[in-house]
């Protein structure tokens, strides 16, 4: 049977891995509420620093057995495909992969908003602002949005 549309699919799969594995940490890339510049261009509190590391470490286990399993479940697809199996049968297991998938990327922002609950609506504003700053200090010279 043909698998193609498999075939072509993969790389993208790859690269959702890649970003999957990514959510395991923030926006940012860092566990930036412990950063000492961070704290201090938002005014954290020490309750808040607190409570956003809480709403991580209460996730974060979760977010890595998954990460696991989705790593178990891609090696199955990459095997299945490897071996030219049945159309159904990777159908079943792409299903798999992507529940997996699907469920941790609303951990994350599960994670995140209820990070976000806990700064100030001024605080967000300047957690955009930050973010915004380092996404186009990271952009390659010459690249617009």
């Amino acid at each position: 049977m043909e698998l193609t549309w498999v075939r072509r699919l993969l790389p993208a799969i790859f690269f959702s891995v890649a970003l999957a594995a990514s959510a395991l940490g923030q926006s940012f890339g860092f566990a930036w509420w412990r950063d000492p510049q961070f704290q201090r261009d938002l005014s954290l509190t020490a309750d808040q620093v607190n409570r956003i590391e809480t709403v991580f470490q209460s996730t974060i286990p979760t977010l890595r057995a998954k990460k696991t399993d989705l790593d178990s479940q891609e090696d199955e697809l990459s095997r299945l495909v490897a071996t030219n199996a049945d159309e159904t049968v990777v159908t079943r297991q792409v299903d798999k992969v992507e529940a997996i998938r699907s469920h941790m990327n609303k951990m994350r922002t599960l994670m995140l908003l209820h990070m976000r609950q806990v700064l100030t609506p001024d605080q967000r504003v300047k957690l955009n602002k930050l973010y915004e700053q380092q996404k186009n200090s990271n952009r390659p010279k010459g690249e617009k949005r």
